[in-house]
């Protein structure tokens, strides 16, 4: 297996085939593509997703707090809550533990999330910081929105670039190496992007709008984000590449080690699956928040998946979209 998440066949064999339901009150339930778990309490829906933080060695605390409430998002729940488990090297001085609690508690704050536990130790199984985050949320459960509800003719919707994160880390953990072709300009912009990387937004709007399916974009990139909504959705889908936006800062880095800005980690990116008479009201409410967005194709019948490149109907190439495989990241960053 590589080095990343299991990939979608390896989680479905896996992992997926050996969870059994038993239970009446579970609303959603692990799936490939599924962001998040759902238990009904009534009339409202506790929302609960988990995450840990293994591919970067700056900003983590940032990281796992918004890795985990951008799950929360894509279900237009509101996120109330977080635990974290810290995993330590058994050398970690104290004053890297209370910044990177800090950083955490800082982001949490500022959307009005309290941390309310989890667990910090020093370990010899580790031999750097291990996050892994819980966020809980809450939604009447009628308003709940599942990743797998895309519907056949939905416009496919991508906010903001592809390959926010996996830049922001790249550029941040690598720019000793980077300014062979960056300048620190270009540097100083590449690692704020870490700065887009909330979806919170994007999953308040499509709540309110009414779309079908949201699904962050971490690993995998923006169009394996795109290939899980569309499975969990039982869906196909028609995908334009050149609608896809990706900074030009991340095109040089991209070429620079030779990977994929469609393929990296892309958190700060949420697809969106919205019938086309409530586009208008989505572009609008997106315009008047000041989020960049982009629409890049359809959901179509069937299971095929196609990604189109050029301008010309006639001329058009046309490639499958395959199941997410490791992150580019991993290519960088060992």
């Amino acid at each position: 297996m590589s080095v990343g998440k299991l990939s979608n066949d390896d989680l479905e064999n896996v992992v997926l085939k050996k969870i059994k339901p038993v239970r009446e009150d579970i609303l959603i339930r692990p799936g490939i593509g599924e962001d998040c778990a759902a238990i009904e309490f009534g009339d409202m829906a506790c929302v609960l997703t988990t995450d840990p933080i293994t591919g970067s060695d700056s900003n983590i605390g940032k990281l796992a707090v918004h890795v985990c409430v951008n799950d929360i998002a894509s279900s237009g729940s509101v996120p109330v809550a977080l635990l974290l488990t810290v995993l330590c090297p058994k050398d970690t001085e104290k004053e890297v533990i209370e910044d990177l609690l800090s950083e955490a508690n800082k982001e949490a704050n500022s959307m009005g999330i309290e941390i309310i536990g989890g667990h910090t130790e020093l370990t010899s199984a580790v031999n750097r910081i291990i996050v892994s985050a819980t966020a809980i949320g809450k939604i009447p459960k009628d308003k709940l929105i599942r990743t797998g509800n895309a519907q056949n003719g939905d416009w496919i919707y991508l906010t903001k670039k592809a390959g926010l994160e996996g830049t922001a880390i790249i550029a941040t953990d690598k720019r000793k190496d980077l300014l062979e072709i960056l300048s620190n300009r270009e540097l100083d912009e590449a690692s704020a992007m870490m700065e887009q990387i909330s979806v919170l937004g994007e999953g308040q709007i499509g709540q309110k709008v009414g779309v079908s399916a949201m699904h962050d974009a971490t690993e995998g990139g923006v169009i394996g984000a795109i290939h899980e909504l569309c499975e969990a959705s039982e869906k196909g889908c028609r995908i334009r590449r050149e609608k896809i936006s990706v900074h030009a800062v991340t095109e040089k880095i991209c070429d620079f080690y030779h990977i994929d800005p469609l393929k990296l980690i892309a958190s700060g990116s949420m697809v969106m699956a919205v019938p086309p008479e409530r586009a208008t009201d989505l572009e609008k409410a997106f315009l008047d928040a000041g989020i960049e967005y982009s629409k890049v194709g359809v959901v179509t019948e069937g299971q095929e998946k196609i990604v189109c490149y050029g301008e010309d109907s006639v001329e058009m190439i046309c490639d499958e979209i395959m199941p997410p495989e490791s992150d580019e990241l991993y290519k960088v960053i060992n």
